[in-house]
């Protein structure tokens, strides 16, 4: 009858690990609430723009072993790289076998939340006001498209990333990728399989890293680096990039001059071949585009039917007001291990990382110690505020200055920090 309440805001795959963790830690007066009508979040494929989902042909871009959640291993007929319906039918899969779904409220969309009087949470569904002791933020960080200044100066047809589906519709196009990240050398694979010409901009070096090493998956290869101190293992991965790939300039890209994980990797093992097959053409940062012809910085031009933006995305929370908390336009989000508000304790972040792995291994950690801590088992330093800057801080020292850098962190390093503070 005293337990708290707890609102979780999302059923993606934080969202659900964070449900299981707080009812196994026996903390029932659980509700989550998910706009969608199932679980899964980005995982749910809509072939029409919608919620931020993922493209037709997606697969993840961490290795299986590595993408599993703490108690419940990927099935074993599952690839290396498992597509996302997979996926998603894995996530389906983690709430049946934890019976979560009696927790989980479809089709409810979380309109506004603020902080009362009585310091608990109003959060208001449906014109309904529900009161809680905690609310925990899984909403995730794909869901607002960041769009290139240069959008409205382009007079054919433009997209984002986001509302990218499948390739079709591109036949007989000219079409420029704007960005090497994930997302945009994703786009640039799948258009050039029916498009007329395909290019790709870069305003600045990316690592392009296969998916394979020797036979293994490359985040198990790196994983076998985790003993060496740094300034071995830093030159050794560049070493291991070098042998397998070459130089970067050799396909006309740009020569990156930082250490391999002080950004966040591009996994691809096709857009390589694409290049040196002449199907995706590599061009240098945008200057200026004036109708459909667009100036690159080295001085070429070229007039181009469509450009797909893969400029990344704002971390949003919409239900708050923007006064209260609004890191979309943030340099830094300073929250302690990625996780607590440093002002308001019983406001929890689960799955606000960018790691270069999986993320829901990740939240199933944080959900964890969120549970242990709700429940009594963790005590919350004094000096939290000066701990979240600290680690805002760590974030800025180890990675490239980017917005895409502003909740960076090394899988490996995060995960070893969390397990200790579980115990």
């Amino acid at each position: 009858m005293n337990q708290p309440k707890i609102c979780v805001i999302g059923a993606g795959c934080s969202g659900i690990t964070a449900v299981k963790n707080l009812v196994e830690k026996g903390l029932k007066n659980v509700v989550c609430f998910e706009q969608n009508d199932q679980v899964g979040g980005n995982w749910i494929y809509s072939a029409t723009p919608s919620h931020s989902s993922v493209c037709e042909t997606t697969h993840i871009i961490s290795s299986k072993k590595l993408s599993e959640y703490v108690d419940f291993p990927m099935p074993d007929d599952y690839p290396d790289y498992p597509s996302h319906a997979q996926v998603l039918a894995y996530f389906q899969s983690y709430c049946d076998h934890f019976n979560l779904y009696p927790y989980i409220k479809f089709n409810t969309r979380v309109q506004k939340v603020e902080y009362n009087e009585d310091n608990r949470w109003n959060v208001f569904v449906n014109d309904e006001r529900h009161e809680f002791d905690y609310v925990l933020i899984a909403n995730g960080h794909h869901n607002t498209p960041r769009h290139p200044e240069f959008r409205d100066d382009f007079t054919g047809e433009y997209l984002h990333s986001h509302d990218y589906k499948n390739n079709r519709g591109f036949e007989g196009k000219k079409v420029l990728v704007v960005g090497a990240g994930n997302s945009g050398c994703d786009c640039a694979v799948e258009i050039s399989r029916v498009a007329k010409h395909v290019a790709i901009s870069l305003r600045s070096p990316q690592y392009i890293v296969p998916k394979f090493f020797l036979g293994k998956p490359t985040d198990t290869f790196n994983e076998g680096m985790l003993f060496l101190p740094k300034f071995i293992a830093d030159p050794l991965r560049k070493l291991s990039l070098r042998v397998q790939v070459g130089r970067y300039t050799d396909y006309g890209l740009p020569e990156p001059d930082f250490p391999v994980i002080a950004s966040h990797p591009t996994v691809n093992s096709e857009l390589l071949y694409k290049i040196r097959h002449g199907k995706v053409h590599p061009k240098q940062g945008i200057d200026r585009i004036e109708g459909q012809q667009v100036f690159f910085k080295n001085g070429e031009s070229e007039t181009y039917d469509t450009i797909v933006a893969a400029t990344g995305y704002k971390i949003t929370t919409p239900f708050f007001d923007s006064e209260f908390l609004d890191y979309s336009d943030s340099d830094t989000v300073p929250l302690w291990l990625r996780m607590f508000h440093p002002r308001y304790q019983s406001l929890i972040f689960i799955g606000l990382v960018q790691p270069q792995g999986a993320v829901w291994p990740l939240s199933d950690l944080q959900s964890q110690l969120a549970a242990k801590y709700i429940a009594g088992e963790f005590a919350m330093p004094d000096n939290l505020e000066a701990l979240a800057q600290q680690d805002a801080a760590f974030i800025e020292k180890e990675f490239i200055a980017a917005k895409r850098h502003t909740i960076e962190v090394h899988y490996h390093h995060y995960k070893k920090e969390l397990l200790k503070k579980i115990g």
